[in-house]
């Protein structure tokens, strides 16, 4: 399905292919238009997204989820998607929009980066490697289209930062997208999906106070990092996901522990 049909109602008609092209855009508080882009969002948010809102406002996984997030399921897959909450006022704007712009703009999430582009990426299916094609969404409103400043899409992904976001995006989205996993998943692994993917602070409690580390191979050093750096957990936990629900990927069982149970023992 393309981008232009799986977007949002209503955006699907103002999306342009940029091919290999460039767009002409520029957003500052001297824009006519500044934060009216902030207001009534379908925003989904990205584990990793949700990981760098944690650190701009030193919160727990658990208390930013519910402060600030709705989960939904995902029609086609079943699978629990996380969105921002928009305020509850009349505009219904952004949680973290303040007059003078995003409150949580060096952590701000990677739609808002990569905004007026979006974004559809797809892995090759021999090779591996991640296709991408990007589209301009021009919204009437934006007067951010007649400002002077130029970009290629790969300039763009290098001025807004989108390197780390798209890294560990397109490790999430393989999982999310596979085919495998279109006919739903029980309760069980809905919650561990979910755990796994928003909720980083229990994952890491259930790393950490299970048999988990008993029962995983992790290289040198990989469990301290992962308790301590939040990238490290989040590639630790997108691993699990993968073993877990694809039986794949490099995360492997201890041998002992895979022996000991081809010998019919626990």
């Amino acid at each position: 399905m393309s981008l232009e049909k799986s977007a949002p109602e209503g955006l699907g008609e103002l999306m342009e292919p940029l091919g290999d092209g460039r767009f002409r855009f520029a957003c500052h508080p001297g824009v006519p238009c500044f934060n009216e882009c902030c207001r009534d969002l379908t925003l989904l948010l990205t584990p990793y997204d949700l990981l760098r809102l944690e650190q701009c406002l030193s919160l727990e996984s658990g208390e930013l989820l519910d402060r600030y997030t709705e989960a939904r399921p995902d029609e086609r897959r079943g699978l629990p998607m996380v969105y921002l909450r928009m305020d509850e006022n009349e505009e219904k704007t952004c949680p973290y929009l303040s007059p003078r712009g995003c409150s949580v703009y060096a952590h701000r999430p990677s739609a808002c980066r990569t905004y007026p582009l979006a974004r559809a990426s797809r892995s090759h299916r021999v090779h591996g490697t991640v296709l991408e094609n990007y589209f301009v969404l021009r919204e009437k409103h934006c007067r951010g289209f007649e400002e002077d400043r130029s970009f290629s899409a790969e300039e763009w992904v290098r001025d807004q930062g989108l390197e780390p976001y798209h890294e560990m995006n397109n490790a999430w989205m393989e999982i999310v997208t596979d085919s495998r996993l279109h006919g739903g998943l029980p309760m069980r692994q809905q919650q561990m999906f979910y755990m796994a993917s928003y909720d980083l602070d229990r994952f890491r409690e259930f790393v950490f106070g299970s048999r988990f580390l008993q029962l995983f191979e992790l290289g040198p050093g990989e469990a301290d990092s992962a308790k301590e750096n939040g990238e490290e957990l989040l590639r630790l936990a997108l691993r699990w996901l993968r073993f877990s629900l694809l039986n794949e990927g490099p995360l492997k069982v201890r041998k002992e522990v895979e022996e000991r149970y081809k010998g019919g023992t626990r």
